[in-house]
């Protein structure tokens, strides 16, 4: 493995070749630079882990060159992983106030708060790191204080988009800053790193001032209560559904702790000026249903948020009945669909009107479609982009949009490839080993440890436990115990439980005197008993253990 390649590198070590979990560096000099830090969030192949991230075991190995950690936004794509990985980095971390903020946060939750250094930084400050000279450039995306990130160095000037779009009339914030754009395009930008999510749209992502709009005209069709979701960092739209409410005469009412973190720290900022207060949900249960607006969690159809609470009937203070409305303001992540679908189907069932983005103007995605990726290119003039932030299929389209613009060089690089970018022609000079590390409870652990594993395996096929007790000599003190999880069930089992017994009993019994003094053979006539005698039966075969006492 390449320790210190010459010129410019760029290596991603999540976030290429997949949406979510951005994690990339930058190299030059031996020293190196981290942009973004973020998580991705598990799904039904992942028992018990809610998120999981890169392995940062290469730059962990060279932290004593790292010289910071660059955060471009405050989404948990890009800045959810630094509370789990900075004791392995231990380096500062630079963002912006409203990210720093949400940062700040996370820090504490992980009791963390005193010992990392945040640095903010305001929007189109330029600063040094090494050989690094970086410039935040203001874009805009689906929540306050987005930045690419101009690099200058001693190989050239690299953009990195970060997550951007060009929304004309944004809510919070200035629009993109197109000068700046033009100005490092005069300048000349060796490279843009960027963003893929939405290459296949057409046309332009479209603007939040335009569902302000349509909000607050469809508000007025209903009668009953209205359940919004959307992503809690999204303030504009938090702005957007207090402004839909009150022109029809609706009190709005946060559902969900991160909304109401969101909620204080916008207003600290500024980011919800002129936006009323909202109301208590306890206060919210006692108005008039065509009153009330609640602003749920629950967006994607996570299990533990707001909306699936109340959709299931387990919300302490929230209730929807027939006749209400539950609008997702917001875009299915992809692998999200099968828990969104099953929310749907639960508000459905219970005569709640479910109304998406593919039925109405609710949502605007907060990554460029094709139009604005070509204005960027028009002003940036990049002699070479390299797709990030999409799946392999995202990445090989943005390369060759990117030729069809007279781009003159792309790159498809994936997590794990090391990519000079300059001197000479952009070149993988080397490949990085890369992992994924889950959050399972209060640990780290790979994704393809034998703890997840077998988790999955026991997911797949149930577990059984065997408990035998014998003598030195072998002989059964007491008849064997078999508990098969997830496998049998109550009384109409209690067959299946008795045959397993017997198949261990049997399997026991038939063996050599010699073979019952050693331990490990036992156990293995025993695991296999049980595993024939349930892939005869149910055609599984479980992840068994077997419990082996001498006396």
């Amino acid at each position: 493995m390449t320790d210190a390649p010459e010129g410019l590198i760029f290596l991603p070590l999540g976030g290429s070749g997949e949406i979510g979990m951005n994690f990339n560096l930058y190299g030059h000099g031996g020293q190196w630079l981290v942009v973004d830090l973020g998580v991705s969030f598990g799904d039904d192949t992942m028992p018990g882990v809610e998120v999981f991230m890169g392995d940062p075991e290469f730059i962990a190995q060279r932290r004593e060159k790292l010289l910071g950690i660059v955060l471009t936004h405050a989404h948990e794509d890009h800045l959810g992983a630094v509370s789990h990985l900075w004791p392995r980095l231990r380096c500062p971390v630079y963002a912006t106030p409203f990210a720093a903020a949400l940062l700040r946060h996370k820090l504490g939750e992980a009791n963390l708060l005193g010992e990392v250094e945040v640095r903010e930084i305001p929007q189109g400050t330029r600063f040094r790191l090494g050989p690094f000279d970086i410039e935040l450039v203001t874009v805009t995306h689906s929540l306050p204080e987005p930045n690419a990130l101009a690099l200058r160095t001693p190989e050239g000037l690299i953009v990195h988009t970060g997550d951007w779009k060009l929304d004309p009339a944004p809510i919070t914030g200035p629009r993109a800053d197109l000068a700046a754009m033009a100005r490092l395009g005069a300048e000349g930008v060796r490279a843009v790193v960027g963003d893929s999510t939405n290459i296949f749209v057409r046309g332009s992502s479209g603007s939040e001032s335009a569902v302000r709009e349509h909000l607050i005209e469809m508000f007025g069709r209903f009668r009953g209560r209205i359940a919004v979701a959307c992503f809690a960092t999204n303030v504009a739209r938090l702005g957007s559904i207090a402004a839909a409410a009150g022109a029809h005469g609706r009190e709005v009412a946060l559902v969900g702790r991160s909304l109401e973190r969101i909620d204080s720290i916008a207003r600290s900022l500024g980011f919800l000026d002129g936006a009323p207060s909202f109301v208590d949900v306890e206060e919210a249960a006692y108005l008039p249903r065509e009153s009330v607006v609640y602003l749920c969690t629950g967006s994607q159809g996570e299990p533990r948020a707001a909306l699936s609470r109340i959709a299931a009937g387990d919300h302490p203070q929230v209730r929807l009945q027939a006749g209400d409305a539950a609008i997702f303001s917001s875009r299915i992540i992809p692998g999200n669909e099968r828990a969104i679908h099953r929310l749907h189907d639960q508000l459905v069932r219970q005569g709640v009107e479910v109304v998406t983005e593919k039925a109405e103007f609710v949502h605007v995605s907060g990554h460029p479609a094709r139009d604005e990726i070509a204005e960027l290119y028009r002003l940036l003039k990049p002699r070479l982009v390299v797709p990030v932030h999409g799946e392999r299929r995202h990445l090989e389209e943005h390369a060759r949009f990117a030729r069809e613009l007279g781009v003159p060089e792309t790159v498809v690089i994936e997590n794990g490839d090391m990519l000079r970018l300059a001197p000479g022609a952009p070149e993988i000079v080397d490949r990085v080993p890369t992992g994924r590390l889950g959050v399972d409870g209060l640990r780290l652990r790979p994704l393809d440890s034998s703890v997840f594993q077998a988790r999955r395996r026991m997911a797949r096929d149930g577990g059984a436990v065997v408990t035998l007790v014998l003598d030195a000599g072998g002989r059964m003190v007491a008849p064997p115990q078999v508990a098969a999880l997830g496998l049998v069930d109550g009384a109409d089992d209690d067959a299946t439980r008795a045959a397993l017994v017997t198949a261990v009993r049997e399997a026991i019994e038939g063996m050599a005197p010699e073979s019952l003094r050693d331990d490990e053979t036992v156990r293995e006539a025993a695991r296999l008993s049980v595993r024939r005698h349930l892939g005869a039966e149910m055609g599984k075969r479980p992840r068994t253990e077997v419990h082996l006492v001498r006396v």
